[in-house]
């Protein structure tokens, strides 16, 4: 049995579909990324699933239960961490797992080794009666990550888990991740805008944007659909080399704006032609770079947007 299975699950805000007709289902032992930008849909989804919303259609089981008509064993086989954080500030690390644990009504003497087993797993015992409020950003994070492993739930939902953390705590907090799923046999569902994290972490991943899933795949079919290579171009006239290039039928255009990127096939030998052509019609190549494709490509492949909005503005899109 799916631990997760969604079907034309749909939530409606005064006639505003924050989530229209998203189905997908996850495998036991799998993490599964929801990837968009802001205000995708992503949460919405996630308070459905973790019973905080009620659908306006559609049905959705977690964990074998039905996520409105069982919706208190839903939440008995769940752990969640919400973006905010939501832990008690005055209370010591593991007075908040005990309040926690009493919750869930585990019993004294496992209770008391299953604090000290998550507390290691995050790397925190040796902070367990620290106030929470003495820890940063990360140790919060950490710790929030551990009282929803407590409980041993069936699904562990992880709302942009590294949201505000920075470079090095994010990737600490990955390999943490990792490490949970491995040691825990637990499947994690997390929303997530920042595209390093989904490739990083999920074994698949679901692009959704304005509330749709617009694709499903493991990260590494996803960017097939792109390309094998993307070359990137600094030039003095990016729109009439662009319109060059279509006449030569060697690339598909993924971006054009302050900068032009191809998708190509076997990159390192079509940089001399694309120069070649420049030179040709007069246009100067200031930088020229060649890397793989990332699921920011297959984003704005799919949408004509950056993931993260507050980058650039008006891409223009052409497509072949």
């Amino acid at each position: 049995m799916e631990p997760i299975v969604v079907r034309g699950l749909t939530k409606t805000f005064n006639g505003f579909k924050a989530v229209d007709s998203v189905s997908f289902s996850v495998k036991r032992g799998e993490i599964f990324g929801l990837l968009g930008p802001n205000g995708a849909g992503k949460t919405t989804t996630i308070k459905m699933l973790v019973t905080l919303l009620k659908p306006s259609s559609g049905e959705a089981k977690v964990a074998g239960y039905d996520v409105v008509k069982q919706s208190n064993m839903v939440r008995k086989n769940i752990g969640i961490v919400f973006q905010e954080p939501t832990l008690d500030l005055e209370l010591t690390a593991k007075e908040n797992l005990d309040f926690h644990a009493r919750l869930y009504g585990i019993e004294r003497g496992r209770r008391e080794e299953r604090i000290e087993e998550v507390l290691k797993l995050v790397d925190l015992y040796d902070k367990a009666k620290l106030q929470v409020k003495k820890f940063s950003g990360g140790m919060q994070r950490r710790l929030e990550i551990a009282r929803g492993l407590l409980h041993f739930p069936k699904v562990l939902f992880l709302d942009e888990p590294t949201l505000g953390l920075d470079a090095q705590t994010r990737r600490r907090i990955w390999d943490y991740i990792l490490e949970m799923r491995e040691r825990e046999d637990v499947t994690i569902i997390l929303t997530t805008h920042y595209i390093e994290e989904a490739d990083k972490l999920c074994d698949r991943v679901a692009i959704i944007d304005k509330g749709r899933i617009i694709a499903l795949d493991k990260p590494e079919n996803l960017k097939k659909r792109v390309g094998e290579d993307v070359i990137s171009l600094v030039v003095n006239d990016a729109k009439k080399l662009a319109m060059e290039l279509e006449l030569e039928e060697i690339h598909k255009i993924v971006r054009l704006d302050d900068r032009l990127e191809l998708s190509v096939y076997r990159g390192e030998s079509t940089i001399p032609r694309i120069i070649e052509i420049a030179q040709k019609v007069g246009i100067e190549v200031k930088a020229v770079s060649l890397r793989k494709p990332t699921l920011e490509d297959v984003f704005i492949h799919l949408t004509g947007r950056e993931i993260r909005e507050e980058g650039r503005k008006n891409l223009f899109w052409m497509r072949r």
